[in-house]
């Protein structure tokens, strides 16, 4: 997402510097899309680095002169916010509040920090009414905006990729097997462990059935001594792309999410029918009259697998759903609209900044 949006921001002649770790993902993608890369030693979750980390992004602000600063997710709206504490125009994204990845005495400070940090954000981004509801039930009072998700558009349509033959040939996937993929960090926030406990269900209907489990993540070894030999684990993947052509369904069964899902997104815009947890954000991204097809509650194995069992043993339906999918998604999930929505909060963070207004007032 951030590579996506600094390559937009660059095509526009912006100068764009992504302050991250060094030898990622992300620092490649950074500088493909045209951004200056500068080096961050930022540790995923705050510990007793955080003091030095905070003081290392401020030097690399200072040493930049930035017009606006946009900092993603929790770990870095706790940084740059204790680094700038409002001294310039400041917008802070969760994607995921810090809060919900917690619990006990992590998860009361997690919140009174959030509330506290507000007011050095000029402009809070929510990229869905869900999440920024739950900022709010949490007592976080701030000047919210809503930039819902959106993908590259150019590289997941299905009219441009490849097809499905295509796709399942390069991955060693039979033309006829029912295929179900899950694009995701393999963890406890994924729900992975539920999607197992559902899976069965699917394979008694539907024999022959395969399930792919695309990513890595702390709950591999976990998952994958449970997991029966229709389920496959391909690993962490730069592109996956193909493997959401290849799919009859794309499923995500998750117990939270930042706000929402960039996974079905891409399947969608590949023309896949989704079946998804009901959290939130989840409702917002769907088409018209999806939910009843598409969603399942959190935790429901049950729930789940008879949505899957349906949509595979129902192909006409979900190749419907997923047409329907296509066409909202090119209309409503762009990273191109995404990039400028972005302009918009931008300029307003820099005109509460420079009106001298209190930040999360």
């Amino acid at each position: 997402m951030v590579a996506d949006l600094a390559a937009r921001q660059v095509a526009r002649g912006d100068r764009v510097v992504v302050a991250c770790l060094p030898d990622t993902r992300l620092a490649a993608a950074a500088a493909q899309a045209g951004a200056e890369v500068r080096v961050w030693n930022a540790r995923r979750s705050p510990g007793p680095a955080l003091l030095k980390e905070a003081a290392d992004l401020r030097r690399i602000v200072d040493s930049v002169r930035p017009d606006v600063v946009h900092l993603h997710s929790s770990k870095a709206g706790l940084a740059g916010r204790l680094a700038l504490r409002g001294a310039l125009p400041t917008v802070f994204q969760p994607h995921a509040w810090s809060f919900e990845a917690v619990t006990g005495l992590l998860a009361v400070a997690s919140v009174r920090w959030e509330r506290a940090g507000a007011r050095w954000a000029h402009r809070l981004v929510c990229v869905s009414d869900g999440e920024r509801r739950q900022g709010e039930a949490a007592g976080v009072h701030a000047s919210y905006m809503i930039v819902r998700n959106g993908v590259d558009i150019g590289h997941f349509d299905s009219t441009a990729a490849p097809s499905r033959e295509t796709a399942r040939a390069r991955l060693g996937i039979d033309a006829s097997t029912p295929l179900v993929v899950c694009v995701a960090r393999l963890c406890r926030q994924k729900g992975q462990d539920v999607l197992l406990a559902a899976w069965p269900s699917v394979t008694d209907r539907i024999p022959g059935a395969r399930l792919v489990l695309v990513g890595d993540g702390p709950d591999r070894a976990a998952l994958a001594a449970r997991a029966p030999s229709s389920v496959s684990f391909a690993g962490d993947v730069a592109d996956p792309r193909d493997w959401y052509m290849a799919a009859d369904l794309v499923t995500l069964s998750s117990r939270w999410e930042a706000g929402m899902a960039l996974a079905p997104l891409e399947a969608m815009a590949c023309s896949r029918p989704v079946v998804v947890t009901d959290v939130p954000g989840a409702r917002e991204f769907l088409p018209p009259h999806h939910a009843a097809d598409c969603l399942v509650p959190r935790d429901d194995p049950t729930a789940l697998g008879g949505k899957m069992t349906h949509l595979l043993a129902n192909r006409a339906s979900g190749c419907a759903l997923g047409t329907q999918a296509h066409e909202y998604t090119l209309g409503h999930h762009s990273v191109d609209q995404v990039a400028e929505r972005m302009y918009a909060v931008y300029g307003e963070a820099v005109k509460v900044w420079a009106d001298g207004a209190r930040p999360g007032g």
